[in-house]
């Protein structure tokens, strides 16, 4: 499924320093049913975002509300990117966390380690998985919670993360970077060499 193309993104950040965040907090799996990726934010860390009220009886449902203590409802929050603790992504494979992060409206997490395969998921989704350092990715949690304000630089063309005048640079795989740059999926990016495919064809 090919996304908007990805360059450069400059947005404010919502921290969630937890660590150890796996694909069962960010997406449970009550809500997995759904056979298409449209929908999956408005269960985004739900258990974390609502409080249950138990009904009178077993048969009967809960009321939900609002868990005002946790960040994403925090009015002074907001952005395009989410800056979590370490280790995020961890547990079970879903492909269905990274759908729920990128339909909430997050382009970009930060973490200073990714589970693979949700780093894998989230690179396929056009969610940009950002390793920097513990280091780093503590002044950046103390920033943007000091001051929610705070906006970061994404410059994917040159690997660079910057928040303020601090920067750090990243890895990513080459091939993801050119699909993201490009908002390619596999098939795009086939379908983009379509003129060198047909040369080589005809060369050989």
């Amino acid at each position: 499924m090919s996304k908007d193309k990805f360059t450069t993104l400059k947005t404010t950040a919502v921290p969630l320093p937890n660590e150890n965040i796996d694909t069962d907090q960010i997406i449970p799996a009550r809500f997995l049913k759904a056979t298409t990726r449209e929908g999956f934010g408005d269960n985004l860390f739900r258990d974390w975002r609502y409080n249950l009220i138990p009904g009178p009886s077993p048969e009967e449902k809960g009321v939900e509300t609002p868990n005002k203590d946790f960040v994403l409802n925090d009015a002074k929050f907001s952005g395009k990117i989410l800056v979590a603790g370490k280790n995020f992504g961890c547990g079970s494979s879903r492909e269905h966390a990274a759908w729920a992060i990128y339909d909430y409206g997050f382009r970009v997490v930060v973490s200073s380690f990714f589970a693979d395969i949700f780093k894998n998921n989230a690179l396929n989704n056009g969610l940009l998985p950002i390793v920097v350092s513990d280091q780093f990715l503590k002044q950046v949690l103390q920033a943007v919670e000091e001051k929610p304000s705070t906006e970061i630089v994404v410059d994917l063309e040159n690997q660079i993360l910057q928040v303020g005048a601090v920067k750090e640079s990243f890895e990513i795989n080459t091939y993801k970077k050119t699909c993201m740059i490009n908002g390619y999926d596999d098939i795009d990016y086939l379908l983009s060499l379509n003129k060198e495919i047909r040369e080589f064809d005809i060369a050989h």
